[in-house]
């Protein structure tokens, strides 16, 4: 059962961001005036499961490719085509596939990987893609991209005015917070628990908070150790960080390394460390936070060394576990807003507006960034494919944890297709930018190579991910 309902919050999020990604390349098609052959969510080799055609006025359940379906309803009169050749919604074959990869959406004049270029030898039509200027077929290309993003801060701005944020209090941190070197010479200790900034209780929706300690003057109350200590910002600390730059962290909360899963055939998992652990160290090194914990396990990569792990019910115990060549001992953390006690910050309408488009571009920013890890061989190890993505949800339905992996997934879906790889939105792209560049445009036969490359690639890594899962699942 639990399989049963991540499966279908994944096939309803492939729904809603094939069906947004495919509309974009259809809406800016028909926007210029350029014919769209056929729209289709998930792939339909060899049959549909519906195909309805406007143009005829039938619907065709379980219907063959170019043959009648098995049910063939008539749900509208016939029409004919418009005298001037300028195509309409109805000169579009919509449809829905049988194979949950994806979508397309077939538009005449395109040389793509399901067509070879012989299929275009005739001279261009003005309503084929390859008729319009350069910047046109630009805006047709990039157009999924940007309504998967666009999707994204959508999402998320729903979120924050339905749900608001779920923030910790800095006095709900109960390990504290980690202090940059500068700090700790005026004066701070990591794992000091933030009170107060000028007598006043610092607030857990002030997200400027870490600047306003950086004042000349400022009396920061911490609670160290269970007594209250009062630490003044003087001028020197201000010199020393004034050449830093706006990516300069002051402090970070402490979270202690809790387990939420292990995985199959993981070191932990084989060691016999279990979700709900409490990780307090690893060979010598007390880690009482992942601050300590993330350096313990690069010093002792390689090693088998033992971890010392208090369990759910109290217990403490000794495991010897193998630490991977790079560091790594297969778990997943729990989240600080599940450690700790997190308060809800509501939004306005005009509120959740900014606060969408801030969530959107950070999970954006840091997507792109963790992408170079992808390079590695830890990083290829890890890739997966359906297996790893319906993982990603929770085993029992839940609205605010289904949006909240929809929308990442559609900026995850918006970046992969703009990588410049033949037959990604990405590689059309470039081509198109060289052609604007250059003034020349490339072959229809050179894209037919191309894209059929670029194609080929993409299927061997679908396989290979998908094959990571099956190893992971069944052997490893």
């Amino acid at each position: 059962m639990d399989i049963l309902i991540k499966a279908a919050q994944l096939i309803l999020a492939l729904i809603i961001l094939v069906t947004v990604h495919e509309f974009g390349h259809y809406i800016f098609a028909r926007i210029f005036g350029v014919k769209v052959n056929r729209f289709y969510l998930f792939f339909n080799p060899y049959f549909s499961l519906l195909r309805y055609d406007p143009m005829k006025g039938t619907l065709d359940i379980f219907a063959r490719n170019g043959k009648p379906g098995t049910f063939s309803l008539r749900v509208g009169k016939e029409h004919v085509s418009r005298p001037d050749g300028r195509p309409t919604w109805r000169d579009t074959v919509y449809g829905l596939g049988w194979v949950p990869l994806g979508g397309y959406c077939d538009i005449a004049g395109m040389v793509d990987e399901t067509k070879d270029a012989s299929k275009l030898a005739a001279e261009p039509q003005s309503w084929e893609l390859r008729s319009k200027p350069a910047w046109q077929r630009l805006c047709v290309m990039v157009a999924g991209v940007v309504l998967n993003f666009v999707l994204a801060i959508i999402i998320y701005t729903g979120i924050a005015f339905h749900w608001g944020d779920r923030v910790i209090p800095f006095q709900a941190m109960t390990e504290g917070m980690d202090f940059s070197n500068e700090f700790v010479e005026a004066g701070f200790r990591n794992g000091d628990i933030l009170q107060s900034i000028d007598g006043k209780a610092v607030d857990a929706k002030d997200y400027s908070v870490t600047w306003d300690l950086i004042q000349p003057g400022t009396s920061v109350g911490v609670l160290r150790n269970g007594e209250p200590v009062e630490i003044s910002i003087s001028d020197a600390l201000i010199r020393q960080i004034a050449t830093k730059g706006k990516e300069y962290m002051p402090m970070t909360m402490r979270v202690p390394v809790v387990v939420a899963k292990t995985m199959n055939g993981e070191p932990a998992a084989l060691a016999g460390i279990e979700p709900g652990d409490r990780i307090l160290a690893v060979g010598n090194d007390t880690t009482p936070a992942i601050t300590e914990f993330m350096p313990s396990l690069q010093a002792h990569k390689g090693q088998t060394v033992p971890v010392r792990v208090q369990h759910a019910d109290g217990t403490l115990a000794m495991l010897d576990v193998e630490i991977s060549d790079a560091g790594k001992i297969g778990i997943q953390m729990v989240s600080p807003l599940e450690i700790f006690e997190p308060q809800v910050v509501e939004y306005g309408l005009f509120q959740s507006i900014p606060r969408g488009w801030e969530i959107g571009t950070d999970r954006l920013a840091s997507y792109v960034s963790s992408m170079r890890l992808v390079f590695t061989k830890e990083g290829a190890q890890s890739l997966g494919g359906f297996g790893t993505l319906g993982d990603l949800f929770p085993s029992a339905w839940n609205w605010y944890s289904f949006w909240q992996i929809t929308a990442f997934l559609s900026i995850i879906l918006a970046f992969m297709n703009i990588i410049p790889i033949p037959g990604l939105d990405g590689g059309y792209t470039l081509f198109l930018l060289v052609e604007m560049i250059t003034g020349r445009k490339p072959s229809d036969k050179f894209l037919e190579i191309v894209n059929t490359c670029g194609f080929a690639f993409l299927l061997l890594l679908l396989v290979y991910a998908n094959g990571n899962d099956i190893y992971r699942f069944f052997l490893k």
